[in-house]
This record gives structure tokens, sequence and C-alpha cells, in this order.
């Protein structure tokens, strides 16, 4: 069963009795009503009863006075004499009594009163006995009955009324209810639609309902359900897209030293290789093979970093010595190539891991070498507050603003031609930016073509 039809029934099984209720409760309350008017209204009548009677004389005509009297008064009228036998039943008495009732007898005898209201309604009928003092009858008794259901006819009246208005309002009742279950009804409709279509994938769709209700707040749940769908959706897809990339990166940077390591492997089999040229094969194989170990080697680092953020432990150290040391591994290759390499000599403690900074370092001065042809290349720190700053700058070639957001990608390359030439897995600053997020730091870069670059980044100081 439809809610919609849970909520109609619902209402009108509610309103229905509610109707009812009030319609009993008011018809026996009429009637207790009119019964309780009618017998006040009989004692009262008993009592005019009285003094009419009491001034009546015997005649020949008092048959027919009496008989006038009880028409009157709308009563069955019967009169007793002293000894309490029936002297007189007026026209249509239908009562059997030919004497007075004991009990009354006894009540006017114990009580004193004149007029006498009796309790006793099992014939359907009601009697009110008065005592008769003068008149044709002295020292005598009179009652006057009616039957009861005579009190209640105007409920019949009322019924019929409280009962056509009762049925109208159950009509009106299964209209309002009807209409108020629909609208009720309706956004829960709505919803369960909306989100039957967002479980089955349709994570575009936006409910509009426009309530300021509980219903309104559900809307805008499921709508920012949706749209967290929608998001994660698109980071999915995403990460999708960069981990085809990535492979396709990968499966290119194998490939390539692969090939080179096979040439030169294939002409190392040639008979007629003089020294000279055979060393030449052997070192560019030899070449090949640790740049396929650091690229392995950075992979296995990214994807320790990618599934273990808190990969870092931490210590004090001086970074004046990680720096020197850093420096001196590529000392060499600066003088070599003519480039002067400088870096900051005070001491500075700072907590960190030391030797992913180290890694950090070298990452970083390995590129500045690279795309440096002349000039020279500087790591420099200073403490500021809290944390220490430190920046690798060179007089190198620069970068494009362009690639600045992309730089740190895996495998992204400003001029990938070039850039391979230059050696390198594609991987170093890739691996720089997951250690200084695994520190809670970020690196920073600034740079254009012709006027070198200048990357920075800042280390909590001890």
């Amino acid at each position: 069963m439809k809610i919609r039809t849970r909520l109609a029934l619902i209402f009108i099984l509610l309103m229905i009795f509610g109707v009812s209720a009030v319609s009993s409760f008011s018809i026996l309350y009429i009637r207790a009503f009119l019964l309780e008017s009618g017998l006040e209204e009989m004692v009262e009548d008993a009592r005019w009863m009285a003094q009419s009677l009491n001034q009546m004389e015997r005649s020949d005509d008092l048959h027919r006075d009496l008989t006038a009297v009880a028409e009157a008064a709308r009563y069955e009228l019967q009169l007793y004499d002293e000894d309490g036998s029936r002297v007189y039943a007026g026209p249509g008495s239908t009562s059997g009594e030919r004497t007075l009732p004991e009990n009354v007898i006894r009540h006017f005898e114990q009580e004193g009163e004149r007029v006498m209201l009796d309790e006793d309604r099992s014939d359907g009928r009601i009697a009110v006995y008065g005592t008769l003092e003068a008149g044709a009858f002295p020292g005598g008794w009179f009652s006057i009955n009616k039957d009861e259901e005579l009190l209640y006819e105007p409920v019949a009246t009322m019924r019929w009324i409280i009962y056509t208005g009762m049925f109208i309002s159950i009509g009106v009742i299964l209209l309002v209810s009807t209409v108020v279950a629909r609208n009720i009804s309706r956004p829960i409709v709505d919803l369960s639609k909306a989100a039957s279509r967002i479980a089955e994938g349709d994570i575009t769709h936006t409910i509009n309902l426009n309530r300021k209700d509980e219903f309104g707040e559900l809307a805008d749940s499921l709508n920012q359900m949706a749209e967290h769908l929608r998001s994660d959706n698109e980071r999915l897809m995403k990460i999708n897209e960069k981990q085809r990339q990535f492979f396709a990166d990968i499966a290119h940077e194998i490939r390539n030293p692969l090939h080179t390591m096979m040439g030169s492997l294939e002409m190392l089999d040639l008979d007629k290789l003089d020294d000279q040229t055979r060393k030449k094969y052997v070192a560019n194989a030899r070449g090949q093979a640790e740049r396929l170990s650091q690229l392995f080697k950075d992979i296995i680092t990214l994807q320790r970093f990618d599934s273990d953020r808190n990969f870092i432990e931490y210590s004090n150290f001086d970074l004046s010595k990680v720096v020197k040391r850093a420096c001196n591994w590529y000392q060499y290759l600066a003088e070599e190539n003519n480039i002067t390499l400088k870096y900051t000599k005070t001491p500075c403690n700072v907590r960190a891991d030391k030797a992913k900074i180290e890694q950090v370092l070298d990452n970083l001065l390995s590129n500045a070498l690279k795309f440096t042809n002349e000039g020279e290349v500087e790591v420099w720190y200073e403490e500021q507050g809290k944390e220490v700053l430190i920046e690798v700058t060179d007089t190198g070639i620069g970068i494009p603003e362009e690639h600045h957001q992309r730089l740190f990608d895996r495998f992204y390359r400003t001029d990938k031609a070039r850039s391979r030439d230059k050696g390198g897995t594609g991987l170093g600053l890739a691996v720089v930016k997951s250690i200084l997020e695994s520190h809670g730091k970020d690196i920073y870069i600034e740079s254009s073509p012709g006027k070198g670059s200048r990357f920075y980044f800042m280390l909590d100081r001890v």
C-alpha cells in the first residue's frame, strides 16, 4: 500500500472517529438535558395541577371539567380518594394502577411533601404524584404521567441534523484528507524518485523542492550527497587518468633505457670492436642500468609516501651539516661545468626526517645543476620565527610560468626530449613534494625563462 493511501486512510479514520464520537456525545447530552428539563417541567405542572384541582367542586360537570384540565395540560390525569382508590382516569389513560402505590403513600406520610416525582420508570413512563387538600377530593391524591419517549421527540430532529452534518463532514474529510495526503506524499515521492535516479548513477540530477520544512532539508541533504558523489567521481576520474598516464610514462621511461642497453649489448657482441669503443658501450649500458635503478627507487619512495603519510622519522639535527654534505656530493659536477656552488654554513637546528630532507636537497641540487649552463647554484637558509626558510636558487634556463602548476606532477617534463637528454627519472620533484607534504609543508617555485629558478620551503625550527 502506497504511503499516500495510508495517509489518506489514517486521516479519514481519525476524522470519522472524531466526528462520530462528537455526534454521539452530543445526542446523549441532549437526551439527558431534555429528560432533566422535562422532569422539572412535570413537577412544576403538577404543582399547577394541584392548585387547579383544589379549586374544583363536585358537580354534575366534574368529569367534563377534569377532562378539560387534563387535555389542557396534555398529561394523563388520574385521581385517587383518601383511601388511595382511583376515582378518575383521564382520556387516553394507559396506566393500569387502580390504587395509589404503597411507596407513594409512605413517601407523602413521611416527607410531608405535596408533589413527588416517581423515580421508577421501568415501564417507560414518567409519573408525578401530588396531594389534594380541598376541592372535590379533599385528602385525596392525583397523578400525571407521560410516555418518556415524548420528552425525546426533539432529539429525532436533532439526530437527523447531526447525522446529516456528520455525513457531510465525512465527505469533506474524504476530499480534504485525499488532497492533504497527496500534498504530503508528493515531496516523498519526488525524493524517492530522485534518490532512485542518484542510486542508478545519475549524479547530475538536482532536487528542487523549494521547501523550508524537513522535506526541504532532506532534499538539500540528497543534493549535497549527489554533489559529493559528483566530486568523488570527478576525483576518481582524475586519479584514473593520472594512473593511466603514470603507467604509460613508466612504460615509456623504461623502454628508452632498455633499447639503449640492448643496443649497447648487441654492439659488444661484435668481434672487431676496439677497447675504447667497447668501454663506451659498457658505460652506456651501466648508465642506463643506473637510471632504471633510480627510477624504481623513486617509484618505491612515492608508493611508500602514498600508502603511509606518516612514513617520517622525526629528529632534531643541524641543517648546516645536511646542506654541506649534499653540496659536497655535487661539488665535482659543478666544477666540471664551471658552475659556482655556494651554500650557507651557519648552524641551524630543525626538526624533521634527516634522511628525507637530504633527499629533497639532493633532488633540488641535481635539477639546478642539470639546467644551469653557467653562473651559480646556491643553497641558502635563514630562521624566520618558529620556522626556517630553505631555498635552492640557480642562474639556469628558467621555467615558463605555464609549467609551474604541473611541475611537481610525476613524469611531467617542460621539454620532454631535452629533459630526457639531461638524464633523470622525471620523478625528482614529485618525490620532493611528497616528502614535504608528509612533513606538513609545501614546496614553492619562482622562475622565468632566462632568469633562473628559485625553489623554497619551510621546516620547523628547534
